[in-house]
């Protein structure tokens, strides 16, 4: 008898949850239904994202990607400015559905969401003065005192900095769209951050700063987009990451803002 009302006690249980499961609204269909897509990003990526503050308009790689989904999904897009520093604390404060504009996958925000399928592989290199490429080739070389190192606050730039650098100076400078300036006029002798950074900065600044072997970095990582935990969201973005992939979607984005 005992074992009888065990077995419709969880039937019934089973039964409730399964109705749960289909009333509640996944991120996904709060999307759709609100019509509008919260989109983080920092404004300081050149070219994955670049706010101009006299218009507040974002540009960039991300930007068009951002566009694109929303487009994918049929809503709107709505860019929420956040920064490197807090970023972490914005996602956790539900600022916007979903981290776009150069981000890395680390651990600590696999904890807090979702990445999306990896966009891009790169890792951490210097991008220095021309004339000093020769002198920057390995992390030892690097760390020496004297050597100037500089980087932009709260993100996987300054943590890599942090964990490599011993000996050498390392200068936080707090805006991450002139940071490379500071290398081309001599204030600092150069920055270590992701090889499609350097690839692009080395183009603005042709024949002043040069690349350190971008395409061998001192480490490995990733960027793909960070989600709200939401399996539907998630599984919609990677099948539109594939499909804008296999369609060439991606490919003329990427070439207009890469190549």
């Amino acid at each position: 008898m005992a074992a009888r009302i065990l077995a419709a006690l969880a039937v019934a249980l089973l039964a409730n949850l399964s109705a749960h499961a289909q009333q509640a609204p996944s991120r996904l269909d709060e999307i759709v239904k609100r019509g509008t897509l919260r989109v983080g990003m920092t404004g300081d990526y050149k070219p994955f994202t670049y706010l101009d503050k006299a218009t507040q308009k974002f540009t960039g790689f991300d930007v068009d990607m951002a566009e694109a989904l929303g487009k994918a999904l049929g809503v709107k897009v709505e860019f929420v400015p956040t920064a490197w520093p807090k970023l972490m604390k914005d996602f956790e404060a539900d600022q916007f559905d979903i981290a776009m504009g150069g981000v890395s996958v680390t651990l600590d925000r696999q904890k807090k969401g979702l990445f999306s399928t990896p966009i891009m592989r790169e890792g951490k290199t210097p991008i220095t003065r021309c004339a000093d490429v020769g002198k920057y080739q390995t992390l030892p070389d690097i760390d020496k005192k004297g050597t100037r190192v500089i980087v932009n606050p709260g993100g996987t730039n300054e943590r890599f900095a942090r964990a490599n650098i011993k000996d050498a100076d390392i200068t936080v400078f707090p805006d991450n769209t002139v940071i490379f300036d500071e290398i081309a006029k001599g204030n600092a002798d150069l920055m270590m951050t992701d090889a499609s950074e350097t690839r692009y900065q080395q183009r603005q600044h042709a024949g002043v700063l040069c690349a350190v072997h971008p395409e061998k970095p001192f480490d490995f990582s990733e960027k793909a987009y960070w989600l709200q935990r939401d399996m539907a969201l998630k599984a919609f973005v990677d099948q539109w990451l594939h499909i804008s992939i296999e369609d060439g979607g991606y490919k003329k984005i990427y070439a207009a803002w890469f190549d």
